[in-house]
């Protein structure tokens, strides 16, 4: 079983290494610090087991496995922590395997044994944001690999049916969150502007009108216009007036 080990601490992940080597069964075949980087040696390395930190700079471990699980040949994700909190007493009701730091060999041994893999529904109900700003990046799928996207860089957040668009200058992509989680998320960043869209406070130009002579929001850097529903529009206004 090919393994990899994320942990932004280098001794965590030389003791995990040094560890696995008396396991003949088990290959490390690579680390990563932050959970960016294990999204990208997953993709390039293929492993079956992820042994994977939970507080880490930037992706924490819970926002890597949500992605981690999106991929078409999903690892078995075990989860390593140096805090005994709420999250482990979820972790357990929901028998998802994780260590306790200093992991122990036999723990580390059976927990290999019976790695299994994280649903998406379990990490939703774990995941949270401990940002105000929420997350700097959203993981997008594309052609079955995984891109991470900038919120810096996206102009609007518009729902259809079961997915979400994602719009930036120069992209569109499609992703599986609610709206209603993004908006709360995302809340000092982005504004309500209809039940379907959110769009960027600082990427917003003005206000026009469609053909059906509806107001809608009009941006800098794409031609597309959002229509605004009449319940938002008043706030709107008064945010593009005091903004001038």
């Amino acid at each position: 079983m090919n393994v990899l080990i994320v942990d932004d601490e280098q001794l965590a992940r030389q003791r995990l290494r040094h560890m696995l080597s008396g396991m003949d069964e088990h290959k490390v075949i690579g680390e990563a610090e932050t959970g960016e980087q294990a999204l990208k040696q997953t993709q390039l390395t293929n492993p079956d087991i992820v042994l994977l930190d939970i507080r880490m700079p930037g992706m924490d471990g819970l926002e890597a496995a949500t992605y981690l699980n999106r991929m078409e040949n999903p690892p078995a994700i075990i989860f390593t922590t140096a805090y005994s909190d709420h999250a482990l007493s979820a972790f357990e009701s929901h028998a998802v395997d994780y260590l306790l730091k200093p992991i122990k060999q036999d723990l580390l041994q059976k927990a290999l044994e019976a790695a299994k893999r994280v649903t998406r529904a379990q990490l939703t109900n774990l995941r949270t944001i401990d940002d105000e700003n929420g997350r700097s990046k959203i993981c997008v799928k594309i052609r079955g690999a995984l891109e991470l996207v900038p919120v810096e860089d996206i102009i609007y957040f518009k729902a259809d049916q079961k997915y979400v668009t994602l719009r930036t200058a120069d992209h569109e992509y499609l992703i599986e969150e609610a709206l209603k989680s993004l908006e709360t998320e995302f809340a000092n960043r982005f504004l309500r502007i209809h039940r379907n869209a959110l769009v960027a406070n600082d990427r917003i130009n003005g206000l026009a009108k469609n053909g059906d002579g509806h107001a809608c929001i009009t941006f800098n850097e794409v031609e597309d216009k959002l229509e605004i529903s009449r319940r938002h529009l008043p706030d709107i206004r008064a945010r593009l007036k005091n903004r001038t």
